[in-house]
């Protein structure tokens, strides 16, 4: 016989892990769906296909005059602007997305800590946004006319439309995770993972270390390398300033009444 006793913590137990499980299957819901109704509406306006030309203008402002991208796929055409549709529905209901993790998080959080995530949540999606910006407008313009520059003339270039979407989305994955850097400071010196003085001591490294992802990310170009690099170290150090202000606005009450000296302690 099964002791009743176990049965009933079980019980116990179960339901608000179900519980837990139904509210996520909900919320990953109303994710796709916001991101299937931006995706109906970009599909009827502009369309697949303008946006297509509008993510390939800044190649086709660099390529030979009455060059133009071709596709090596019978379905190509079709797939590749699809591809570009999705991808744009989700980085425009992206906000939406992140507010649906932030809902099903917040609740097993205590006040303080409320008043860390909200924040970093909006300013993860704008600094997100200003990455894949920053990469568009001006990276892309930079490294097409550098690499244009040292094509022979006896090559016409006729780039792959597929080869040119892979190669857009790992520089906006890139450039838009770069960006994210004072957000991965801030966490790691609000939790506790790493003082801030440990981090204002790895900065260093950290130059070293974001040449490094920018040289295995970017294309075998300086142009590019820099462009993800340098802005890297900026955020960085903007992160390390951005930390002691959101440890000082969001310590738990106990933390705030506690003597400097006291608090410091573990």
């Amino acid at each position: 016989m099964s002791d009743p006793t176990k049965e009933d913590e079980l019980a116990g137990t179960e339901q608000p892990f179900v519980a837990h499980l139904v509210e996520l299957r909900d919320r990953l819901i109303r994710a796709l769906l916001a991101v299937g109704v931006v995706a109906a509406v970009l599909a009827v306006w502009p369309g697949p296909a303008a946006l297509y030309d509008i993510l390939a203008a800044p190649l086709i402002a660099h390529l030979p005059k009455g060059a133009t991208l071709i596709a090596t796929s019978v379905i190509s055409p079709f797939i590749v602007p699809l591809k570009i549709l999705l991808m744009a529905a989700f980085l425009i209901a992206l906000p939406v997305v992140l507010y649906q993790v932030w809902a099903f998080v917040a609740p097993g959080l205590y006040s303080h800590e409320k008043k860390l995530v909200m924040p970093l949540v909006i300013s993860s999606t704008i600094l997100f946004f200003l990455g894949v910006g920053f990469c568009y407008f001006f990276v892309f313009g930079q490294v097409f006319s550098f690499i244009q520059s040292f094509a022979p003339k006896s090559i016409t270039a006729a780039p792959d439309i597929e080869a040119y979407l892979s190669f857009v989305m790992t520089m906006f994955l890139a450039f838009g995770a770069a960006f994210e850097v004072p957000i991965v400071v801030i966490v790691l010196a609000r939790m506790g993972i790493v003082p801030v003085e440990k981090l204002k001591e790895f900065r260093g490294y950290f130059i070293v270390l974001a040449f490094i992802i920018a040289a295995i990310i970017t294309p075998p170009d300086v142009v590019s390398q820099l462009a993800l690099a340098v802005p890297m170290c900026i955020l960085y150090e903007i992160g390390i300033w951005a930390a002691q202000i959101f440890i000082k606005h969001t310590k738990a009450p106990e933390e705030a009444e506690k003597p400097p000296e006291e608090a410091a302690k573990p």
